[in-house]
């Protein structure tokens, strides 16, 4: 990486090596292994009922996927059957129903999002059928952010017609790598040019925002071989780019036991990966929004970031700050108010609960006051890369820093490596430091300190 792109991205390997270590990315706090089985059903009736009717952003997890990606660590349900998927679009609209009167009102949607899984495994009734359904029972308003996650194997120009007519106005693929030995090792071949036409053509269409995913750490992968996909990426000018450090944990998800080990890229090559990413990057009109988003310096997020109005929840980086989150599907969690709530990941168990009128919670959170101060303190750090001391006090009757002391102690340790400012007022992230952001907020995080699981990935 050369000295003038290092000095733009504050991008430091050594520093890197120095600091990393397995924590959360904190699309929440606590986190959601955390979760217990404590909070279930009656919680979600509750604190649906007692909302104000104030607009709300939605999930909808989409579990299926015609094959397994061997590095996959989402939720997935592997099948080919368009009745198993209608099968479950029943599910999810007798899901939407009993929230709709949980409720009781028709709350106005900001934001709504198809996440998987693949939501591009429904065919264009299926997607037609599911977007009328939640309209039905929470009317979407007029400007929300909609958008899906797609399949680029499963997608054609028609195909995102048909979601530009439903109501989606953004889009995000999943490509991964366009390395042929790469894409076969980990069981995902797709032929580059057309998932590039696939983005001109959403462009045509009017798509306001179109991202793109791609991971690196993958077995096979170089320097040069990432290069050459990212630059080929970069032709077609994606509005926002995530370029995510492959986790490999075996133990929690099987498939991975199928990739080669020997194979994958060690930790200096993909710190190399990563900077030469970033030296393309700094060249092409992106802003580092966080970790491992970009977005191109005119793009709202990118906005957002500027301004201190970006914000972090289930799905990432987000421009709506605020809202509660519905949730429906498999595995799907919902925030609102101080409350979290996860699905059951059982298919069959999802399908019983509303088979007998109840809603398939397994397990959530309600947040303590120390949750609901320490969460404000990380995501904080998190979103707009520093904290306002006399804000958090003022907002929490505390004194930080005898509130803080340990966590103020430690915060010690990031400042000679100038990652970290601590003022009398506030606590400042310094571009090299937002890289290791989430490191630097996990120091304020009191349920990760007490546990001893480490079920979480590393930056590097």
């Amino acid at each position: 990486m050369t000295s003038e792109g290092k000095k733009l991205w504050g991008f430091d390997p050594d520093l890197i090596r120095r600091h990393d270590r397995a924590g959360p990315r904190y699309t929440s706090y606590p986190a959601s292994p955390f979760f217990t089985a404590a909070v279930g059903e009656a919680d979600l009736v509750r604190v649906l009922g007692a909302r104000a009717p104030t607009p709300i952003s939605l999930y909808v997890h989409l579990p299926f996927c015609p094959q397994l990606c061997w590095y996959c660590g989402c939720h997935k349900v592997i099948s080919r059957d368009p009745k198993r998927i209608d099968r479950y679009l029943d599910d999810v609209e007798r899901e939407l129903d009993l929230q709709r009167a949980a409720a009781g009102q028709a709350l106005s949607v900001a934001q709504l999002h198809w996440g998987g899984g693949s939501p591009s495994a429904l065919d264009d009734d299926q997607a037609t059928r599911l977007m009328r359904a939640i309209a039905d029972r929470f009317p979407i308003a007029e400007g929300a952010e909609c958008s899906i996650e797609g399949d680029p194997r499963q997608l054609s120009p028609a195909r995102l017609a048909v979601y530009r007519e439903i109501g989606f106005n953004r889009l995000s693929l999943g490509l991964q790598d366009f390395d042929r030995k790469v894409q076969e090792t980990v069981n995902r071949v797709q032929d580059d040019e057309a998932t590039l036409e696939l983005i001109a053509a959403g462009r045509e269409l009017g798509f306001g925002s179109i991202s793109v995913d791609l991971i690196y750490g993958l077995p096979f992968q170089t320097t040069e071989t990432f290069d050459r996909t990212l630059a080929r990426v970069l032709e077609a000018r994606p509005d926002r780019l995530s370029i995510f450090n492959y986790a490999h944990l075996p133990a929690l998800f099987p498939a991975q036991k199928l990739l080669p080990e020997e194979h994958m890229p060690g930790p200096e090559t993909k710190l190399a990966i990563f900077g030469n990413a970033l030296e393309r990057l700094a060249g092409s009109g992106y802003a580092h929004i966080g970790m491992d988003h970009f977005a191109r310096r005119e793009d709202e997020l990118a906005r957002a970031a500027e301004t201190g109005g970006l914000r972090r929840n289930f799905q990432g980086y987000s421009t709506h700050a605020g809202l509660d989150m519905l949730a429906f599907g498999v595995s799907a969690i919902a925030q609102i108010g101080a409350v979290y709530l996860q699905n059951t990941k059982s298919l069959l168990e999802y399908r019983e609960s509303l088979a007998a009128g109840r809603l398939p919670i397994e397990r959530g959170l309600v947040l303590d006051e120390d949750d609901r101060l320490r969460g404000r303190v990380i995501m904080d750090l998190m979103c707009t890369n520093h904290v306002d001391l006399r804000e958090v006090e003022r907002d929490f009757g505390i004194d930080f820093a005898e509130h803080f002391a340990p966590e103020m102690e430690e915060l010690q340790g990031f400042v000679p490596d100038d990652l970290i400012e601590i003022h009398a007022d506030r606590i400042e992230v310094l571009p090299a430091g937002r890289f290791l952001v989430r490191n630097v907020a996990r120091v304020f995080d009191a349920r990760l300190r007490r546990s001893r699981e480490q079920r979480f990935s590393r930056v590097i």
